[in-house]
């Protein structure tokens, strides 16, 4: 150990040592990050990173995020001995049902937790949209005299996190606006799970981060927590990203596993471990805390706890100066909530033809004073409408709403998740196709139930001539097995309105806006009740003799063509019912007396239609019913032929319902 005072070494040791106890407990984990990780660690809680274990949701503490995910165990001891309320019954429970402490961190379930961490590269991309929303939240509510907003980002990252195509994505954006209150420190051990980083990863990261546009700083030592601090010192001054790189040993002290992969993924083994606290000049006695440690340690947040009543204090002062924008920055700096646009005039359409991404544009325009919103595209805001006229853009000399996130899809998924959890209420826009490109993100924001607005345009073989690489068949499935996601297909420019009001309404998870290049008919309100497509699912238009036969369901652009099918299927004695299912989990959570009203349980002749896979669909058209979808990948031609070549016409509709009719659904 380098030069350090005798209590940094002994908190230090125990970091190291709770690690090792809670791993050997469960059987599996993570010990060698933790390990090699927590003299950084504890220099940048000892004298960097504002926080206040008393109230965790502090709007103004420094956020830490674990982006090493794995490495677990380093953050809940931290945790533990800082006083959060995470106890030592918790960490001897680590990766059991049920606990405060989880295998990889999870936010919402264990304080002090900034958000959840494990895929690698995830959360050093998630700490770029803090930083972004901390610089657009200081912008409107700072105040020469009264700065609101001052905390910083801190990220610590594996040789993993940087070798993740989401890290360069991230790094990128980030260099290029030059967000100055984010630093990240690089756990350089060199080790991953399949042996020496050399196997597969020899570039130089200070080079790399360098050319991105970061300060980049080195500390040889990593067991020297004041050479870290004053490393720290150095990146917290420069107006750039920095990457502060620290060499470490993974399994430090382990006299057989330190510097091996054996140490990253398994439990040291009880003779290891026994050796390892032996070499630490510890006791063997498992979750050992020295009462001066935890002393110690818990003093750590004195100054965090006086700063926080200092912030309070100016936050009081804020409230009596400026009352409204106090009410308005109360709605974000606690976290993110639901967005009534009840006051706000929405555009509403009564007749014409729009495509429904056109439709979102001009929703969009009309939410521009809407505080909490703030968003944009990956290099695709002309073609996704999602840029507002009324606001300048985010640039590295100027605080504006729209992102330009450059075609950097996964980065700008993980961003959204960092933004939310920052109290704002963000949206990101790309094509439908290319939403697999930030599906992790995606899985993440719907894991920690983070109100993000996906705005998925170019939705089926009805974008036409760009042919089948941009055309998508299988993604609006995969997105609705997602649990917790809601994916809204609106069938016209109304129903887009109303989706965005239900998205905006929603705080508890993302939501999925699926939406078409080609022009739509509108849905004329006097004649079809388009305001229930707030309930998911509706009937769009009855049977013309109010005792249907046949249901005709149907999504987004296949409404219309549902429609179109209807009078030729009454006029052969058909009584045919056409319903709209914007989205299936909002129908699916409505009380069984709508749903049963919808789609009447006795009506089993049923056809589904949508321009996209037809998996999934047997949910709603039963064993009797039949689906009319797309089992292939589409090509290349204008998108009115494409429908005609691929069965999406009113002949096939009508067809198949007769089949249906006849018990031949097949």
């Amino acid at each position: 150990m380098a030069t350090t005072t005798d209590i940094a070494h002994r908190a230090i040791t125990t970091i190291r040592a709770l690690a090792i106890d809670a791993v050997e407990a469960a059987r599996s984990g993570h010990p060698g990050l933790p390990m090699g990780a927590a003299a950084m660690a504890y220099a940048l809680v000892r004298d960097h990173l504002r926080f206040d274990p008393d109230d965790p949701r502090w709007p103004d503490r420094d956020r830490f995020v674990l982006s090493a995910g794995h490495g677990s165990m380093l953050l809940y001891a931290l945790l533990h001995l800082l006083g959060y309320g995470v106890s030592l019954d918790d960490l001897k429970r680590f990766r059991r049902l049920g606990s405060k402490t989880p295998g990889h961190p999870e936010y919402g379930l264990t304080p002090g937790v900034e958000t959840t961490t494990g895929p690698l590269g995830q959360g050093f991309a998630t700490a770029v949209g803090m930083a972004i929303a901390a610089r657009l939240l200081g912008a409107r509510y700072n105040r020469d005299d009264l700065p609101l907003v001052t905390w910083r980002v801190f990220v610590l990252v594996s040789d993993g996190d940087l070798m993740e195509g989401i890290a360069q994505e991230a790094a990128s954006l980030a260099g290029h606006l030059r967000l100055g209150r984010l630093v990240a420190l690089y756990d350089d051990n060199r080790i991953s799970l399949d042996g020496p980083t050399a196997l597969a990863f020899s570039e130089d990261v200070e080079a790399r981060f360098a050319a991105l546009g970061w300060h980049t700083l080195a500390v040889e030592d990593g067991n020297d927590p004041d050479a870290v601090s004053r490393a720290l010192a150095e990146a917290l001054a420069d107006p750039r990203p920095s990457l502060v790189r620290v060499r470490t040993h993974i399994g430090y002290g382990s006299p057989h596993r330190q510097d091996t992969a054996d140490a990253h993924g398994e439990p040291l083994g009880p003779e290891e471990a026994r050796l390892t606290k032996a070499a630490y000049g510890w006791p063997e006695e498992p979750f050992f805390v020295p009462d001066d440690v935890r002393a110690h340690m818990r003093a750590l947040g004195d100054a965090g706890r006086a700063a926080h009543a200092a912030w309070r204090d100016l936050w009081d002062r804020f409230r009596r100066r400026e009352p409204a924008a106090a009410a308005e920055a109360e709605g974000l700096l606690w976290g993110p909530r639901a967005v009534a646009v009840d006051g706000i005039s929405l555009p509403a359409w009564r007749e014409g033809q729009l495509a429904t991404r056109q439709a979102s544009g001009e929703v969009l325009q009309a939410l521009a004073d809407v505080p909490a919103l703030a968003g944009g595209s990956a290099d695709l805001s002309r073609s996704t409408m999602t840029r507002v006229r009324a606001w300048a853009d985010l640039r590295a000399d100027q605080p504006g709403r729209n992102i330009h996130f450059g075609v950097r899809e996964h980065a700008m998924g993980a961003a959204l998740n960092g933004m939310a959890l920052s109290g704002l209420r963000p949206f990101g826009g790309t094509f439908l196709a290319f939403s697999d490109y930030m599906r992790p993100a995606i899985r993440l924001a719907a894991l920690m139930r983070l109100p993000v607005v996906y705005v998925f345009t170019h939705d089926s073989i009805g974008l036409g001539e760009d042919g089948p690489t941009h055309q998508p068949v299988e993604q609006v499935a995969a997105l609705r097995a997602m649990p917790h996601l809601w994916v809204f297909r609106p069938a016209d420019a109304n129903e887009t309105r109303v989706a965005w009001q239900v998205a905006l309404a929603r705080a508890d998870g993302p939501t999925a806006l699926v939406l078409t290049r080609q022009k739509l008919p509108v849905l004329d309100p006097a004649r079809h009740p388009v305001e229930l497509a707030a309930r998911g699912g509706y009937v769009v238009a009855e049977a013309d003799d109010g005792k249907p036969q046949l249901l005709l369901l149907a999504t987004g652009s296949e409404v219309a063509l549902a429609l179109a099918a209807k009078p030729r299927l009454e006029a052969r004695g058909v009584s045919t019912r056409v319903v709209s299912l914007p989205c299936w989990e909002v129908f699916a959570a409505q009380p069984a007396e709508y749903r049963d009203a919808v789609l009447p349980p006795g009506i089993r002749a049923r056809v589904a239609v949508e321009a996209l896979s037809p998996f999934g669909w047997e949910r709603w058209v039963g064993d009797a019913g039949a689906v009319i979808g797309l089992d292939h990948f589409g090509a290349s031609a204008p998108y009115d032929q494409l429908m005609e070549a691929f069965g999406f016409t009113v002949d096939r509709v009508v067809a198949t319902a007769e089949r249906v009719l006849a018990g031949g659904a097949a």
